[in-house]
């Protein structure tokens, strides 16, 4: 730290500089008093109260029924769940055979279907209805690519099944390679032949390289996060039409330096550099092979927001729990703030906004925050000791990631999405 030069003065100060102070107290006073009338004014509604306390507040929020007026494309990432008694529209059902067996519910015990009968409704707007025809035409001979965490394999096997429900014959869908729809590290590529279309998960929760650490590291250091080289598998990416990027739940110090996993940057290892750091240095990375390696005009590129999690009474590895969860939170002071990850997403998507780069932010987390109710909790894969933790961070399906690819969807109508 710079430290202050060492200068001491008993003189007063002069006339002018004591204006200055006052001209400063007073304009600092009226700013207070500004907020504060603006704070107050807000104080009728405890929704937009939690909007800025949770750092959702829009530049412009409206009250119940209000039209949003005319700016442009809708923001549907906010607005509010809606209870519907005939939602869902079925789109699939657990015995869409792509599922993974964590996320079945039902199956796997799960007795409530009310999780179910909620649907997102945007403000001022209403999301297109999900048309897995048109969606699986304007895909066609193309490329559909997940790249990211477990979370992101949630997304993509509800994608799998949303579109699977418009082929006649499942049997025309197939992975490639002949692998099972499980957890396994590695790679599956979704085969809808009909269309020469392949919707394709890659396993990557860093979304850059780990692997060994250099030679005469310390004993403590087990594994290093190259923060400045992008996944092995990026290469199989070069070329996809629709590439969904997810990170940030394997950001934290518990998964990696409390784990022995350390950060390294050209080659060196970086003892001393935190997560946030390492997490702004990989986006980096990412912005660097997209617009190195990516044509924006074949390739629409979304980085997915943050899904929240659910644990109480604990976290994930100290007995958090979900499974009393029946409904969508309704108390939005009990919403949590935006996740520091969001921040640097949105600084890189700034970064990228220029040209034909087509680069989207596809925004959940806030709709995501009140699903509360939507997670295998309890009900886990079939043989899953009773005493393993709860499960509050991955979606039952059909679930909440259903409306994340509603979004996709709805996006790729704006961009007016169609393979070439």
């Amino acid at each position: 730290m710079d430290q202050l030069t060492n200068h001491t003065s008993h003189q007063l100060p002069s006339i002018p500089v004591i204006i200055k102070r006052q001209l400063y107290c007073t304009l600092s006073f009226i700013f207070i008093l500004i907020c504060s009338v603006i704070v107050s004014n807000l104080g009728g509604s405890s929704e937009q109260l939690a909007f800025f306390r949770s750092g959702f507040f829009p530049a412009q929020k409206l009250i119940p029924n209000q039209k949003r007026p005319s700016l442009g494309a809708c923001d549907y990432s906010h607005g509010r769940w809606v209870r519907d008694e005939n939602f869902p529209i079925q789109l699939y059902d657990e015995y869409c055979p792509f599922l993974d067996p964590g996320f079945r519910c039902a199956q796997n015990g799960r007795k409530d279907v009310e999780f179910l009968k909620w649907r997102w409704q945007p403000d001022g707007c209403d999301l297109p209805r999900f048309n897995a025809t048109d969606f699986l035409e304007r895909s066609r001979n193309g490329r559909i690519v997940f790249a990211g965490d477990s979370i992101g394999r949630n997304q993509w096997e509800s994608l799998i099944c949303m579109l699977a429900q418009a082929v006649s014959n499942r049997s025309t869908i197939f992975e490639e390679n002949g692998s099972p729809i499980t957890k396994h590290k590695g790679f599956l590529s979704m085969k809808f032949q009909e269309y020469n279309l392949t919707v394709e998960y890659y396993r990557a929760p860093f979304l850059v390289i780990i692997n060994r650490p250099p030679k005469d590291s310390p004993a403590q250091v087990k594994l290093t996060i190259r923060v400045d080289e992008f996944h092995w598998y990026s290469n199989r990416w070069i070329g996809a039409n629709v590439l969904v990027f997810n990170t940030g739940h394997w950001w934290n110090k518990e998964k990696t330096v409390k784990m022995g996993c350390y950060f390294q940057k050209g080659g060196k290892l970086k003892m001393t550099m935190d997560v946030m750091e390492a997490f702004r240095r990989s986006l980096q990375t990412l912005k660097f092979w997209t617009t190195k390696n990516l044509n924006p005009d074949r390739s629409h590129v979304f980085l997915r927001s943050y899904s929240p999690v659910h644990y109480s009474n604990g976290t994930w590895n100290d007995g958090g729990l979900c499974d009393a969860e029946m409904e969508p939170e309704k108390d939005y002071s009990k919403l949590k703030a935006e996740p520091w990850n969001n921040q640097y997403i949105a600084d890189v998507i700034k970064q990228m906004t220029y040209g034909n780069w087509k680069v989207q932010l596809l925004n959940v987390t806030y709709l995501t925050e009140f699903r509360k109710d939507g997670h295998p909790s309890r009900y886990r894969d079939p043989g899953t000791p009773g005493n393993v933790t709860q499960d509050c961070s991955h979606w039952c399906l059909p679930g909440i990631p259903d409306t994340w690819n509603e979004l996709l969807y709805a996006h790729l109508l704006l961009m007016e999405f169609r393979t070439k």
